[in-house]
């Protein structure tokens, strides 16, 4: 049996099965896999309310305050009619961010990350959260839960800002205060030096003369648009997304919301809901212990919110309860997310293969704190990884190598038995059998690496850290492609370096599938972010080295062998 036809033959199907998936989910249709489609460009933001039992507007100035919620306790709808809210901007800066705040609803409506550059620009900061013709992405508070005939302080209330102090900590606070149904809410953003985590009180005090059981709501409204970066060659995931103890990390796309078929933990006590892409997040973390609803909904045309809504209590007439939350916008820092959360760091998403990413990505960062330079963290950790598999690299080295050595004598079995399978490969399995070959053992060895360097791909490809890192001279960014291509050049060669080093294949058409296959593959690493292609690159060299050294060893054996 020729197992080397249906080895080549799987590899190319998989191949064109990966191109066409790509295809589609470029064209807005369902990944065959099941993950995230793109989607169609947004069209700008309007004060179209959302359909059911909770609307919410897309733009930052409503036309008028909300009617009054109802009081179950849906968040508000903008209301149609009347003259456009004013609103005002306010604008804070850290070391780590500038953020800008509207006064219509106390919304955080732009966050620009310093220390990142956005996609394509050298100069330009990364804008994250974003209020703009172009993008809509916005974080959004409010109380509801008022009697019939009155409203609370909600995202479409006018506040005022009552104080912008810095304390001696190096934080700054910003408050903002609105009354509605007699109700009123002090809410206070702290931002903190070199720190993405935003705390978020909402002081609210019963102004009336009865007894009041609001609920504060936490959301996150955006576009369903990619991020510009996006490649048509690998797919991240862009979406809302929610964590609990009870179904742990739970990531929901927007074709899923636009068909009512999303899927998530409606009802946690703890957790936090957010929305994620490519290296970057922004999640709503309540404290834990506290029972709450969450919810994912369709907005308007290509807008969507998730959010999760906590009952506040009774508060006596004249008595105030503070409410606490954190809110994070920033880069997926694996650490430092942890840290504020149980399951935030899950943003970086490396799905089945976790358990392999994770001690991946700490042996990374450890190497990183050794070596100073990603790149040179790369090709560090691929040797490692190289080191410890050696062994069964060498094994399916040894097989390939003694195949090729009997490839002259399959060649004359083939010439010799025609069209007549079952004595070639009778005689094949004899050849075998004398020569003491392995058929597989070429295969098997690589088959039980493979969970590890697709893990290792998740890893480099999910990673923020590569966001902007440079390595040696051409590359001054690992997350995007090579810029002169040298290293996508180098990779195709070294795949075809390593063809010529494997046996020949006896049939025409397996030749010929093995010499498209590094054009394929090499192509679309021109594609691909440099680190990864400097992994395969390295890998390549180092499968080369080893493949080298083995069959010059077993060429010493055979020459020993015949004296």
């Amino acid at each position: 049996m020729d197992i080397r036809r249906t080895v080549l033959w799987m590899i190319f199907s998989l191949s064109l099965l990966l191109l066409w998936n790509n295809w589609q989910v470029h064209n807005g249709k369902p990944s065959l896999f099941g993950g995230p489609t793109a989607t169609e460009p947004a069209e700008p933001a309007t004060s179209t309310a959302a359909p059911a039992d909770a609307t919410v507007p897309t733009a930052s100035a409503p036309a008028t305050t909300p009617s009054a919620p109802a009081a179950d306790g849906n968040v508000p709808e903008t209301g149609t009619a009347a003259a456009p809210t004013t609103s005002e901007k306010i604008n804070v800066a850290t070391d780590v961010y500038k953020l800008t705040f509207d006064t219509l609803g106390a919304q955080l409506v732009k966050a620009e990350l310093v220390n990142y550059t956005a996609p394509g620009s050298d100069t330009e900061p990364m804008v994250l959260l974003d209020n703009s013709n172009s993008s809509f992405y916005v974080a959004q508070t409010g109380i509801i839960g008022a009697p019939a005939g009155l409203s609370f302080p909600t995202h479409l209330t006018p506040y005022r800002l009552v104080a912008s102090t810095s304390e001696a900590d190096g934080s700054r606070k910003i408050s903002f205060e609105a009354q509605s149904g007699d109700v009123k809410v002090v809410k206070t953003y702290t931002v903190h030096e070199g720190r993405y985590d935003i705390d978020v009180d909402h002081q609210i005090t019963n102004m009336g003369s009865e007894p009041v059981s609001p609920s504060v709501y936490l959301q996150l409204v955006r576009d369903g648009n990619d991020p510009s970066d996006s490649s048509f060659f690998y797919n991240t995931f862009t979406g809302p997304a929610l964590y609990s103890t009870e179904e742990n990390f739970q990531k929901i796309s927007f074709s899923d919301i636009d068909k009512g078929k999303a899927s998530y933990v409606k009802q946690a006590d703890n957790g936090w809901v957010g929305i994620v892409q490519h290296y970057f997040a922004a999640a709503w973390v309540p404290p834990a212990g506290k029972p709450r609803t969450n919810e994912v909904l369709r907005v308007s045309n290509n807008v969507y919110a998730i959010r999760t809504i906590e009952a506040i209590g009774a508060i006596p007439p004249g008595e105030s309860t503070t409410i606490h939350a954190d809110l994070w916008v920033g880069p997926q820092d694996q650490q430092a997310m942890s840290d504020l959360a149980p399951g935030l760091d899950l943003v970086v998403d490396y799905g089945f293969l976790t358990i392999i990413s994770k001690p991946l990505f700490k042996l990374m960062t450890w190497l990183h704190a050794a070596l100073g330079n990603w790149g040179w963290t790369i090709v560090a950790l691929t040797l490692l990884i190289k080191l410890v598999f050696y062994p069964l690299s060498a094994a399916s080295y040894r097989s390939m190598a003694k195949m090729k050595q009997v490839t002259p004598r399959l060649q004359a079995l083939r010439e010799k038995f025609g069209g007549d399978k079952a004595k070639l490969n009778a005689a094949m399995m004899e050849m075998y059998r004398t020569e003491k070959i392995n058929p597989l053992g070429g295969c098997l060895p690589m088959v039980v690496q493979i969970p590890v360097f697709i893990a290792l791909y998740w890893v480099l490809l999910g990673s923020v850290e590569m966001r902007g890192a440079p390595w040696i001279l051409w590359i001054h960014d690992l997350s995007v492609r090579d810029p002169w291509f040298i290293l996508p050049a180098f990779m195709m060669a070294t795949m075809f370096l390593q063809i010529k080093l494997n046996p020949t294949p006896p049939d025409p058409t397996q030749a010929k599938i093995m010499m498209v296959m590094p054009l394929v593959f090499g192509g679309m690493m021109f594609f691909f972010p440099a680190g990864l292609v400097l992994y395969w690159c390295v890998n390549n060299a180092v499968s080369i080295a080893q493949q080298r050294y083995i069959m010059y060893r077993l060429d010493k054996e055979t020459v020993a062998a015949r004296r």
